[in-house]
């Protein structure tokens, strides 16, 4: 099948070399012509484990190509996907700009028959603005051109995403037409060799359901960050508390890790948007507001411990004054390099605010860290480095580096041995036995107990 997909960013490099590596004759677009230039000679603009090399494998094997000229590349395409960005407003709502903007570009170049698939996260509605901005372009050309409009979210995890696109959870398709749902079906079959979790429905329940699994997702976080801010309160054990409601089978386990908070290019901007469009329909969704406000508070929470824990007191407005700290992750989760909506900004900015002197580690983040931090941290690709002389080491991003380290090394680099974990990969008995402060979330003893309130 003959595809285009318009920006190759996160969503769109994803879905269009795994649409290539399916067999499929794919153009991706983008305005940026810098990134469609490095593309061109295998520079992947975004770190996502395995990409590059599918990328340049269906580049050579003629299936994939890049362009910035629009119009040839909805010509020559009977889909034409939208996967350009939806930044959220000043207000919370989602900007369609760049998706309007693009169904204008396609309604302008059409030259036949047209599947357009929203791929990008849009709210209720948008299938309507798309079709309404495509039909005006037409009528100033004076076609009349055949097209349908689909709603097709993405689920991919960022550092998953190969695999959550070539072997889906499952594939939602919004569409009222029978004949477009079937040229649909077709273009998914190849991923759906295993078993078939193809759903359909109509285009505004399709674009609801995205924004509601990552709402869910996000309450529970939130939700979980609580129960382990109340047990350090209380003096439970929150990885017990996590393995008796988690082995209930109607709460699974997934995303009940308690952290520092979410972060990243859905779950922060997709409850805001879904908080707005509540507000267009004059209900106040209380939940996911206070979902938010748990999220943003839970960011603080790691300095708060450090500082609790580091501080001085007659040190007028810098409790950190003169001390050093290293951080451990900076990206939003491991096997990424987004550092959007990341906690490691929100703690490492209050770290800086107390006074404190911040070296920061990251095994791909570094990069994108310096645009966000530029010279005003330390930073190094050596995560052991930047233990010297530091007064404690603070947990922020889960990387498997960072899972089993050489802890009498982290003793003997650090002038303290206080180390804060954002994400509880330590057992706190061994940590005690090798010496250390250890402060985990929820998982309190002897000093460690008492959350920040």
């Amino acid at each position: 099948m003959k595809i285009c997909i318009f920006g190759a960013g996160y969503v769109g490099l994803v879905a269009a070399a795994c649409f290539a590596e399916s067999g499929n004759s794919v153009i991706a677009v983008d305005v940026d012509k810098s990134k469609i230039d490095g593309l061109r000679e295998g520079i992947i603009p975004i770190y996502e484990p395995g990409l590059k090399e599918m990328v340049l494998r269906n580049q050579a094997e003629g299936r994939l190509s890049f362009t910035t000229e629009m119009a040839e590349a909805v010509q020559a395409s009977l889909v034409c996907f939208i996967a350009v960005g939806t930044p959220p407003g000043e207000d919370g709502s989602a900007d369609l700009k760049y998706v309007l903007g693009v169904a204008r570009d396609i309604g302008r170049a059409m030259n036949g028959f047209k599947i357009i698939v929203d791929k990008s996260t849009v709210p209720v509605g948008t299938a309507d603005k798309v079709r309404e901005a495509v039909r005006d372009e037409l009528a100033s050309r004076g076609a009349a051109f055949e097209f349908d409009v689909v709603s097709n979210p993405e689920f991919l995890k960022e550092g998953a995403a190969i695999d959550d696109f070539m072997k889906p959870d499952r594939v939602v398709i919004g569409t009222d037409n029978v004949r477009t749902a079937e040229i649909m079906k077709e273009l998914y079959d190849p991923f759906m060799r295993k078993q078939n979790r193809l759903i359909v429905m109509d285009i505004r329940s399709a674009e609801m359901t995205k924004y509601a699994a990552n709402a869910m997702l996000a309450t529970r976080i939130s939700f979980m960050n609580q129960i382990a801010n109340l047990c350090d309160c209380m003096g439970a054990d929150v990885a017990a508390v996590r393995e008796g409601i988690g082995s209930d089978t109607r709460i699974g386990y997934d995303f009940l890790f308690p952290g520092p908070g979410y972060g990243g290019s859905c779950f922060p901007k997709d409850v805001k948007a879904l908080i707005k469009t509540a507000e267009e329909c004059d209900y106040d969704f209380l939940l996911l507001r206070a979902v938010e406000d748990v999220n943003e508070r839970q960011k603080e929470v790691l300095a708060d411990k450090l500082i609790k824990a580091l501080g001085s007191p007659d040190t007028e407005g810098r409790p950190l004054g003169g001390r050093t700290v290293a951080c451990w992750g900076l990206s939003f989760k491991p096997r990424t390099d987004d550092m959007r909506e990341a906690p490691s900004i929100t703690i490492i900015e209050r770290l800086l605010a107390a006074g404190a002197t911040v070296r920061a580690h990251d095994p791909e983040a570094l990069k994108e860290a310096q645009k966000v931090f530029g010279d005003r941290i330390e930073y190094s690709t050596n995560q052991y480095a930047i233990l010297e002389n530091a007064d404690a080491l603070v947990v922020i991003t889960d990387w498997s580096e960072y899972r089993n380290p050489d802890f009498d090394r982290i003793k003997a680099a650090l002038q303290k041995p206080l180390v804060v974990d954002g994400r509880n990969l330590y057992k706190p008995d061994r940590m005690a036995a090798a010496g250390f402060n250890y402060i985990p979330l929820g998982r309190c003893s002897g000093l460690t107990c008492g959350a920040v309130k």
